[in-house]
């Protein structure tokens, strides 16, 4: 199996969305009423773990954009080299 920069970066894509939707679903099903942190079901504790994985996803996201712009200034030199 030949593994390259793009599929790591596709992968690392992939990874950032599930994570960052499935942190979205969660900070959407929290009870906040109107008055948000004056509601009694309201554990501000409850949403660090999402808030955290949305900043996950963003720096895997930054990664992977790293990793795809990389191939291709490799990938250009390659063909300078060799035209």
């Amino acid at each position: 199996m030949n593994i390259t920069p793009t599929t790591s970066a596709m992968n690392l894509l992939n990874t950032a969305q599930h994570k960052s939707a499935d942190a979205a679903q969660v900070i959407a099903k929290l009870p906040i009423q109107n008055d948000e942190v004056g509601s009694p079901e309201f554990n501000s504790g409850d949403i660090i773990k999402p808030v955290l994985s949305l900043k996950e996803a963003e720096l895997e996201t930054s990664a992977a954009v790293k990793l795809l712009e990389a191939d291709k200034k490799t990938l250009g030199s390659l063909l300078d080299i060799k035209s």
